[in-house]
């Protein structure tokens, strides 16, 4: 007789004691520290917005950068601007008050806007005031965090020479304030079709979108400390800032046929408007 197997017994997979919806669990538990470390991070590392000035500080600012000797200006040149200005081709664009118009489309949270409008301001001023413009700063959760700056919201402007619109759609927190009217977005359509921001259309003879100049020029600086730094022709702020509005101006003194000549009769300016073609 042949000698009978011994019975086997089959084997038993260990059995966890550990419940199957744990490793989910851990690894959302996991995420979500992930997540909270970044926010913390990005808390103490992203920097905090000066407060705004009084009115009658940004007033003073305003008056620092709008009265800037011509010769500092024609100093400064082109600086270390980059031209966006590009001729377009449309019926003149006109003004509330007849005059040929510079309209602008922005948002106070918007880095570039932020940028751009040191330099819109220094160039319009040469050709008129203005009254009401605040302090602020763009938005602390994008790039260029708190770039300071001024609104075009609620300020006036006056001159014998160009009228200029301006539409702020939303505030620094992208809560809205302004919205442009249809003949407005036409222009943008026509002539922005990228849809960036800042937009600038010149009496419908030029336009340019986005900022001549990076924003991190002016990073964690104050209204005070930007104006200071544009009374000194060789600093990088005047270099980007100025030669900004030399450009501008010289796209204005276009529309405006050279008026006025104390601001474009300058061998500068002169020269600037021969780059727009």
């Amino acid at each position: 007789m042949s000698a009978r197997r011994p019975r086997t017994r089959p084997v038993r997979k260990p059995v966890s004691s550990t419940p199957a919806w744990v490793a989910p669990l851990a690894v959302v538990a996991g995420i979500a520290l992930l997540v909270v470390a970044f926010l913390v991070i990005r808390w103490y590392t992203t920097p905090l917005p000066i407060p705004p000035l009084t009115t009658d500080a940004a007033q003073q600012v305003v008056s620092s950068i709008s009265s800037l000797p011509a010769s500092e200006l024609d100093a400064v040149g082109a600086g270390s601007a980059n031209n966006l200005i590009k001729p377009v081709s449309g019926s003149q664009l006109t003004g509330p008050n007849g005059y040929p118009e510079v309209f602008y489309l922005g948002a106070e949270y918007c880095p570039y806007c932020a940028a751009e409008r040191w330099p819109m301001i220094i160039a319009l001023s040469r050709f008129g005031t203005f009254s009401g413009l605040k302090t602020t700063s763009s938005s602390s959760s994008d790039v260029y965090p708190n770039t300071p700056t001024f609104t075009f919201h609620g300020s006036t402007y006056t001159s014998q020479y160009v009228d200029f619109v301006a539409v702020e759609t939303t505030d620094r927190d992208r809560n809205p304030l302004e919205s442009p009217s249809s003949a407005q977005q036409a222009l943008v359509n026509q002539y922005d079709s990228s849809g960036s921001i800042p937009f600038v259309d010149l009496g419908n003879h030029y336009a340019f979108s986005g900022a001549m100049y990076l924003p991190d020029v002016l990073s964690a600086m104050s209204w005070t400390a930007v104006a200071d730094a544009l009374a000194q022709p060789t600093s990088p702020q005047a270099k980007a800032i100025l030669g900004s509005a030399n450009l501008i101006t010289a796209a204005v003194c276009k529309l405006t046929a050279d008026k006025p000549a104390s601001v474009c009769s300058s061998s500068t300016i002169q020269s600037l408007e021969k780059t727009l073609g």
